[in-house]
């Protein structure tokens, strides 16, 4: 009875704490779903002239698959701490426990959502660059290449056969700078969500128990 009427375990702090559950894995596969559509179209996208280009061009995908990953590992550790009432409706979730999961609930979730649309929006236009450096494609080009891309060749073997050596491994080297510097924005970007990750492992950690005071 003492417990039933404290205003620190109140029956409704349960609430709170399973809805942080709901925040780490709804919002982080939310991300993860949004970077893998985003960076997925552009992968098809370019696997349809290059299709060796495809499994190396996959990796924005695999990274934004990841943040469910954090959202499923949070959302289990909260699951895992809030605990069920006693046989006599004693409540010993606290409403200060419940703040501290919703909190580490919605950090990883917000993060993971963060980092899944920078993962996507950098996996889109860094697969669709490598893919048009490729194919020799100018974004701007000039009056002698007003034809588009109707001049471009078919396959890499026909648009690599007029070039010699020294332009087709000046382009292979182009493109292998274009594709390192996606990698290093596509890294900084996944760290944010192991940043929220880091906080709300830390923040559940917090806990206080009203069968204990």
């Amino acid at each position: 009875p003492e417990l039933l009427s404290s205003p620190s375990c109140p029956s409704w702090a349960v609430s709170v704490g399973y809805l942080g559950v709901v925040c780490a894995v709804g919002l982080s596969n939310f991300g993860a779903a949004w970077g893998t559509w985003k960076s997925g179209v552009s992968v098809i996208h370019t696997g349809i002239r290059h299709p060796t280009s495809v499994m190396k061009n996959i990796i924005p995908i695999v990274m934004a698959g990841v943040l469910g990953i954090y959202g499923l590992i949070v959302a289990v550790i909260l699951a895992e701490s809030i605990p069920s009432p006693s046989k006599n409706r004693d409540n010993a979730y606290s409403v200060y426990t419940a703040m501290a999961h919703l909190c580490g609930g919605l950090c990883c979730g917000a993060s993971g959502l963060a980092a899944g649309g920078c993962i996507g929006i950098v996996g889109d236009y860094g697969v669709r660059a490598v893919g048009y450096r490729a194919s020799n494609i100018s974004l701007f080009p000039s009056s002698a290449e007003k034809g588009g891309y109707s001049s471009i060749p078919d396959s890499e073997d026909s648009a690599d056969a007029p070039a010699g050596p020294g332009a087709e491994n000046m382009a292979q080297e182009d493109q292998s700078k274009l594709f390192v510097g996606m990698l290093i924005m596509l890294i900084f970007s996944e760290a944010l969500a192991l940043y929220g990750l880091i906080v709300a492992l830390i923040v559940t950690q917090h806990s206080y128990s009203c069968l204990e005071g």
